[in-house]
């Protein structure tokens, strides 16, 4: 069962600012981004629709901190890590390298979000909801090592 999943992506001129830097909030679109690419992988969708029915990922929570600045044209990697499975939602570990010339990579940030599994219910307000079976079986807690490992 997966507990992790790296994403590598390019910095896009449009997430920059006037100085050149990738502005901050673009920081939790790219855990976003390796949060789609884990589920993918891990042949779960992230969005389940059926008629009537429309469940999601909602987050309760989304934290980063920034260690060094990423520039237009930097490639990075996203790492995930899965912290928590809990009965109503997950916890993820984020962290986010550049890449250097020199084959080494530099840690630009360090992030955590924890996403809560709900639905819509008869008055279209979200509403948590247990995980699925089916879910906990595709996804598991990492071990330790993963979650404490800065480099990976």
């Amino acid at each position: 069962m997966p507990y992790e999943h790296t994403s590598t992506r390019r910095i896009e001129f449009s997430e920059t600012d006037m100085a050149g830097l990738v502005h901050f909030s673009n920081f939790f679109k790219y855990m976003e981004t390796a949060e789609r690419d884990f589920f993918e992988a891990a042949g779960v969708d992230l969005i389940r629709t059926k008629p009537g029915e429309l469940v999601g990922w909602p987050r309760a929570r989304a934290e980063c901190k920034f260690s060094a600045p990423l520039r237009f044209g930097d490639t990075i990697d996203i790492h995930l890590a899965v912290k928590a499975v809990k009965d109503r939602a997950i916890d993820f570990q984020f962290r986010i390298f550049r890449r250097n010339a020199d084959g080494s990579r530099t840690q630009a940030g360090k992030g955590h979000m924890t996403t809560i599994f709900a639905q819509l219910n008869e008055t279209g307000a979200l509403q948590s909801v247990e995980l699925p079976a089916d879910l906990r079986e595709c996804i598991t807690e990492a071990p330790a090592e993963v979650l404490a490992k800065p480099s990976r």
